[in-house]
């Protein structure tokens, strides 16, 4: 039996969740994907760990813009974009900044 025959006799095995068994079904499902490929849980948990570093970021960029500038970057979701965005809005060039200072 090759190698890709191997895991479709093994797909037919995953363990369905049930209502009210999640961790049960958790502790198996962590245990299959990790038997037929470790590096695919490794995927999975740096996702989880990399989603949580991207809401962190955003919330602590949030937290750092005055008020009634809220709302005007509420909607940018990745960090990345938000720092771009609020450099673009209060970083810019000398003419900018003095604009921005005479408001």
């Amino acid at each position: 039996m090759d190698q890709d025959s191997a895991h479709i006799v093994a797909a037919s095995k995953v363990y369905m969740l049930k209502p009210g068994e999640f961790e049960l079904w958790r502790m198996r499902i962590e245990q299959y994907i990790q038997m037929i490929d470790y590096a695919l849980w490794e995927v999975i948990e740096n996702d989880k760990a990399t989603r949580r570093l991207e809401v962190k970021a955003r919330s602590t960029l949030m937290m750092g813009i005055p008020n009634e500038h809220l709302l005007k970057f509420n909607s940018i979701k990745d960090a990345k974009l938000l720092l771009e965005a609020i450099e673009k809005s209060f970083g810019g060039n000398e003419a900018t900044k003095k604009t921005q200072r005479n408001l």
